[in-house]
């Protein structure tokens, strides 16, 4: 549905790649029923999805594009990127206003809490 099991936000000097690990464990309660992690092209390699396969016993798909400058359809990207349209109606996310990383990540909640108490 592309609704969030588990969310983190950092600094900008930690790259998403190297943020998703500690946050994958500090949430492996949420996540511990998840088989498969799909992923973009940032996040190859061995040493990712070892360290995810070590933490929540879960396997993880490389989305990749195939070409840069034509347009396809790659599967199940479209369920990431609904869910980033999602975020972009919120106007506490419109603009990053918040001073600090926890204010940010509250308004995240509260965005994701308004989104399922509308649809539901």
């Amino acid at each position: 549905m592309g609704l969030p099991h588990a969310i983190a936000v950092t600094t900008v000097n930690i790259t998403d790649r190297i943020g998703s690990i500690p946050m994958v464990n500090l949430h492996r309660e949420n996540l511990k029923d998840c088989t498969k992690i799909i992923v973009d092209g940032a996040y190859t390699g061995d040493k990712f999805s070892d360290s995810i396969k070590e933490i929540i016993s879960a396997t993880t798909e490389v989305i990749k594009r195939t070409s840069l400058h034509t347009f396809n359809i790659l599967p199940k990207r479209w369920i990431i990127e609904r869910t980033f349209s999602w975020l972009e109606h919120s106007r506490l996310l419109w603009k990053n206003c918040e001073r600090t990383l926890h204010n940010f990540l509250q308004a995240l909640s509260i965005t994701f809490i308004h989104l399922l108490l509308t649809r539901y």
